[in-house]
């Protein structure tokens, strides 16, 4: 049944994708039937997206550029752009800042940062959060974040300092098994040539001096060398440009990349957690 709700959710260009899809459709003489059979979806499924019941998604967008687009690429241009809608609205304009990152200064004390997530990892995340998302909402929030990985092998290189709090390594999220495929997943990220992976430990209070104390953090440097940052709480967030403000930001950052494990003892302390055998 058609919810009214979910039409006014659904982002212009997840709507221009649905019409689009529509003409051409109409175009062909296809029945709706017909276009899902050649697509490997059903009838109703294509029925959903065209009448924004269920937005488009990135595996309907690329069959129907297979199927629809006629070598265009005009559905494949608006997959990106259809994961940037689907993403919390606090989030979009930081991630496309991201993706578009010289160097990233990120610090993280309550789980893991979301560009360093398995996707098992992400989904217990996600479908265990308050208030619960509909399992096509977690679903469309665990493909955008898994999304954001490309920035790792991009051209040119992101590179990337990641601090994280030793908490996120022993709390335990989804269960034992998703914990220990995180941590080897880490560990796997923290041997790449682009990124610097530290660990602050418990410890790194004793003296009463706790860089960490205001918790996360995203510092990003843009293509034109400008600096933002990123805050979120929540489920709220600020996007503050002001140089004086992210000045002090990163000079907290150097504070909490001081007091942390340097990346070898990091990395044999992340490896030790996940029982990787080197």
């Amino acid at each position: 049944m058609a919810r009214a709700e979910n039409k006014e959710t659904v982002g212009p260009v997840a709507r221009m994708a649905a019409t689009m899809a529509k003409r051409l459709r109409l175009k062909k003489g296809w029945t709706q039937e017909y276009l899902g059979a050649q697509m490997g979806f059903t009838g109703a499924a294509i029925s959903a997206m065209e009448r924004l019941i269920h937005p488009v998604s990135d595996d309907m967008l690329v069959q129907l550029e297979r199927v629809l687009g006629g070598g265009t690429g005009m559905f494949d241009d608006m997959r990106e752009l259809v994961r940037l809608e689907k993403l919390p609205e606090q989030f979009r304009e930081y991630a496309s800042i991201e993706q578009k990152a010289v160097a990233l200064w990120l610090y993280a004390n309550h789980v893991v940062h979301g560009l360093f997530q398995t996707e098992a990892y992400a989904r217990a995340l996600i479908t265990g959060t308050y208030p619960q998302p509909t399992p096509e909402r977690a679903e469309e929030l665990i493909v955008a974040r898994m999304a954001r990985k490309k920035l790792f092998d991009r051209k040119p290189v992101c590179e990337i300092e990641l601090v994280l709090d030793e908490s996120v390594l022993t709390r335990t999220i989804g269960n034992e098994e998703v914990m220990r495929e995180q941590l080897a997943y880490l560990a796997e990220c923290a041997r790449r040539d682009n990124v610097n992976l530290q660990v602050l430990p418990m410890n790194a209070g004793l003296g009463g001096k706790y860089a960490g104390d205001r918790g996360d953090l995203n510092i990003v440097e843009t293509p034109e060398h400008d600096h933002v940052t990123y805050l979120e709480i929540q489920g709220e967030s600020l996007l503050i440009t002001d140089r004086a403000k992210v000045s002090i930001h990163r000079q907290r950052h150097a504070k909490i990349r001081a007091q942390a494990l340097d990346p070898r003892r990091s990395l044999g302390f992340i490896e030790e957690l996940a029982g990787v055998r080197r």
